[in-house]
């Protein structure tokens, strides 16, 4: 039976009308909650994210936490200028770990582009409130992605200034008696030029708050920025100078006890056997605690806890992975990608027809890297509390409301039993993101055993041996150049426990690419390290087209040139990165250039490295300039450092780290075993932003991924000698 068109427009309409409504009432009603959560005398919240007190300071509420990334600046700036806000009386603060304060602007930047329509005006209303609704149902709170300025920045803290703002002013408006149309702001003031007579936003905030209904304001032209674009001292940097600032590993209670672990050494182990006595000897230590895969021993102090572990000799099982080796996982990669069906694929293009083609030249080449420590300088340190069936929790996590939901379920308990105190954090790069944060589970299970706060700690030789590390993978990468030296098809292969197509997205222009995913996992906790999948992504694709140019006889820089669209942003960088670079200039004897360059979070970038190779085989970076195109650069300082310590973090990575199993347990324990790049070891970076109308795209990340090539691409230039494998420490015989 047929419905005729005005009874489905009438009907439909009274659908989205009805879900509108319910959607909406949901969402006002988690805004109302926010601003009585953060409500003080005189003081108007504005969309959650903005109080604006009675002596004119200003507080922004941050979803996002800090791990040195400088964001929590960045979204001020951001919301300060759309705000017009006095810069001196800007202050910011984490936001609750509750479900009001959800990162309802990530979901929203996350989820447009997800959406395969856009989504008409009209039904903006809907749907905001929709991914509001899936944001607290998550719950959202995570600090990753490269997404604090890009996405909560841009629909988030601009979004609450301007609506602040336009609140202001119809308070001032109906205050005077006035059209809005002749107010004008500034500096925390709104101004009436005709009168001369100014408030201050303090004087308006009570009242503005009740008229800030906006829900779509008018934001800023780039042109009228006043904040964005500058470097302005980070609000994060005093504190960490003078030592007031507190992260996780300094929280301290009273009666508190500290305590620390050690687990099953192969991961999936169980503990089979204690005699606690040795550690209950041990002057400090109160109690000796048996979870089932590990041992936690209570104390005084840490250094109590920690004798007193070390005396300890538990007896753990394997959990049947003792057979298991970083050699074996690389060749059972090996013969997955050679013999089974791939889990996943994604391209365009006959790549099947143009490597049969008359003429081809076909080039392949297998790479491998390996499981990567995050390294952080601050292990985990969790404090928790159990009382009369309520829980606290006080650390450094990505994603406090997903923490807290978490410790509700490791308790037993109602989530709202639950509060998180989110601190700061010492480092993470993905560490301490939902999922694999386990020590979440094991000091709740400790606090449930004890009638005081305890501060779990542990060791470095415990963050080492169990880290959430980057993926061991392997690849086959296969390509074909036509007659005239032009890629004519491209396959990668690749090992992997997901799908990685969206990442280090493909830049070049060939006719026929596919990439084909061959799922593989072991048993360690596969984690998301800083730039997750794009940094191999990128050694592989950037060192084999390196590969492709030395075979079709052409200049590296001039080879990717012919490849990439005429116009494009990343030819822009790559020309501007060669020309800072000298590339093609004579360099002195026993040094090599290699360039590489690598979108991801919407970011592009290109480096230039070069390098040496010392006598006993160790690559020496003396030089490194970059070339970053983000569209809108809000600090560019603290942009400048996010490129640097990448920069820096990727050389490191690539020439010496290396997490490696034999008999199923992690073979390294410290930094003895497990170097880091030292100061004299560090490069001169020279990095340029390259003024852009793209979107905004992150920078905690992107400048990882071209490092590892651009450095494997020097060193073949350097020494004739081709790295396929991370780290270069471990081929460096065959460099020299």
């Amino acid at each position: 039976m047929g419905i005729k068109r005005r009874a489905f427009l009438v009907g439909g309409a009274a659908v989205v009308g009805g879900g509108l409504f319910a959607l909406r009432w949901a969402e006002n009603a988690a805004l109302r909650r926010a601003a009585a959560r953060e409500a003080r005398p005189d003081a108007g919240v504005f969309q959650t994210w903005i109080r604006i007190e009675a002596d004119n300071t200003v507080t922004i509420f941050s979803p996002h936490t800090d791990m040195g990334q400088g964001s929590l600046t960045g979204l001020a700036q951001m919301a300060a200028d759309e705000l017009d806000a006095d810069w001196a009386t800007v202050r910011v603060e984490f936001a609750p770990a509750e479900d009001e304060f959800a990162n309802v602007p990530l979901a929203v930047g996350f989820g447009e582009g997800m959406l395969p329509v856009t989504v008409p005006s009209f039904l903006k209303g809907l749907e905001r409130s929709s991914f509001a609704m899936v944001a607290r149902h998550m719950p959202l709170q995570v600090t990753g992605g490269s997404s604090s300025l890009r996405m909560t920045g841009q629909f988030g803290m601009r979004v609450a200034g301007a609506t602040a703002r336009a609140a202001l002013v119809a308070a001032a408006a109906h205050r005077w008696s006035v059209p809005a149309s002749e107010l004008t702001t500034a500096h925390s003031l709104v101004i009436h030029a005709g009168s001369g007579r100014q408030l201050r936003y303090g004087e308006l905030a009570a009242e503005a708050a009740l008229r800030a209904s906006t829900v779509d304001p008018v934001l800023k032209k780039a042109t009228e920025y006043r904040l964005q674009g500058q470097s302005l001292h980070r609000l994060d940097v005093p504190p960490k100078v003078d030592g007031s600032a507190v992260y996780g590993i300094d929280i301290r209670l009273p009666n508190l006890r500290v305590a620390t672990i050690q687990a099953a050494p192969v991961r999936g182990g169980r503990l089979e056997h204690l005699d606690p006595a040795p550690a209950l000897a041990v002057p400090g230590v109160e109690r000796v605690l048996q979870l089932e895969n590990a041992v936690v021993v209570v104390a005084t102090g840490y250094w109590a806890a920690s004798r007193g572990l070390q005396s300890l000799s538990p007896r753990f099982s394997t959990g049947g992975h003792e057979g298991l080796s970083s050699a074996s996982i690389a060749a059972a990669q090996r013969l997955q990608m050679s013999t089974a069906k791939p889990t996943a694929h994604s391209g365009h293009g006959d790549v099947a027809r143009a490597f049969q083609a008359q003429g081809a030249r076909i080039v392949d080449a297998d790479f491998g890297v390996p499981f990567i420590h995050h390294a952080m300088m601050e292990p985990f340190a969790l404090t928790a509390h159990f009382q009369e069936g309520l829980l606290e929790l006080w650390g450094g996590v990505q994603d406090p409301l997903h923490s807290r939901k978490a410790a509700a379920d490791a308790a037993g308990i109602n989530v709202d039993a639950v509060t998180v105190y989110p601190q700061l954090m010492g480092g993470s790069f993905g560490r301490r993101l939902p999922g694999y944060c386990e020590i979440i589970d094991q000091v709740v299970a400790v606090a449930k055993q004890c009638a005081y706060p305890v501060k779990l700690i542990w060791s470095r030789e415990e963050d080492v041996r169990h880290g959430a590390y980057r993926p061991q993978t392997s690849a086959h990468l296969k390509a074909a150049l036509d007659r005239e030296g032009r890629i004519s098809a491209w396959a990668m292969d690749y090992a992997l426990g997901e799908d990685a197509a969206s990442e280090a997205a493909f830049a070049y222009d060939v006719p026929a690419f596919v990439m084909r995913q061959h799922a593989m996992t072991t048993n360690q906790k596969d984690g998301a390290w800083r730039s997750v999948n794009s940094n191999q992504n990128a050694f592989y694709n950037e060192s084999f087209m390196d590969e492709l140019a030395h075979s079709a006889g052409v200049d590296p820089v001039e080879f990717r040139r012919r490849h990439l669209k005429p116009g494009s942003r990343h030819l822009a960088v790559l020309n501007d990165v060669a020309q800072r670079s000298g590339w093609g200039t004579p360099l002195s004897a026993g040094r090599g250039r290699g360039v590489a360059i690598v979108e991801s979070f919407e970011t592009i970038v290109a480096h230039v490295i070069e390098a040496s190779v010392d006598a006993d085989g160790r690559p020496r970076v003396h030089a490194v300039w970059s070339t970053v195109d983000c569209g809108l650069l809000v600090n560019p300082d603290a942009g400048e450092a996010q490129v640097m310590g990448a920069i820096v973090m990727g050389v490191s990575a690539c020439i010496d780290e290396a997490i490696t199993l034999e008999h199923g347990a992690v073979m390294q324990s410290n930094f003895d075993d497990y170097p880091l790049l030292r100061m004299p070891d560090a490069p001169a970076v020279h990095i340029r932003f390259l003024v852009s109308e793209a979107p905004m795209g992150g920078l905690g990340e992107p400048g990882i991924p071209p490092t590892a090539p651009a450095l494997a691409n020097a060193i073949f230039a350097a020494t004739g000698q081709r790295i396929r494998q991370l780290p270069f420490r471990t081929q460096a015989k065959a460099l020299v």
